[in-house]
């Protein structure tokens, strides 16, 4: 297979970002109900295209992460957040959520960011240890956080400096 292109977001991956974000959806990393119809745009005031790395596979979008501030604060300004991570089922296991993690952090450095940090839900080993394998360490645990179909899951809160 070959390597994922990583580029910025542009306002015209809004339909395939979303359609995107639909079917990656999984009680594996969602704390909010699957999306229904009428779906709210993929782009919110509060993170545009400006705030996501998008790979493509020969053409096709097929994952992306969003990058944010944690907080508005001024003192708060040298940390970057991730704030969500997608990569389609037909693009897993080819380097897709690794290289957007690699390319998501060289942006965070390029914005100013000393720290980057991340929330993941304790259930998801998966995604936990792909952070771990590119740096992340465990900073906290917010035990039974969400009550997801049933269940106590843990908050683990993840970051890394640059």
């Amino acid at each position: 297979m070959p390597e994922p292109h990583i580029r910025r977001a542009t306002p015209e991956d809004e339909e395939a970002l979303s359609l995107l974000d639909r079917a990656t959806w999984s009680p594996l990393h969602a704390v909010q109900p699957r999306p229904r119809p009428p779906y709210p745009p993929f782009f919110t005031e509060r993170c545009g295209p400006e705030d996501h790395l998008v790979a493509e596979l020969d053409g096709v979008l097929v994952g992306y992460i969003r990058l944010a501030l944690p907080t508005s604060l001024a003192c708060n300004v040298h940390v970057r957040q991730i704030q969500g991570l997608a990569v389609a089922d037909a693009a897993r296991g080819a380097g897709v959520g690794r290289a957007l993690l690699r390319a998501v952090q060289d942006e965070a450095r390029r914005r100013g960011a000393r720290r980057i940090t991340l929330r993941v839900l304790g259930h998801n080993t998966p995604a936990r240890r792909l952070y771990e394998s590119e740096g992340f360490a465990v900073e906290g645990v917010l035990p039974a956080e969400f009550l997801l179909a049933g269940e106590y899951v843990d908050d683990v809160l993840m970051g890394r400096p640059l």
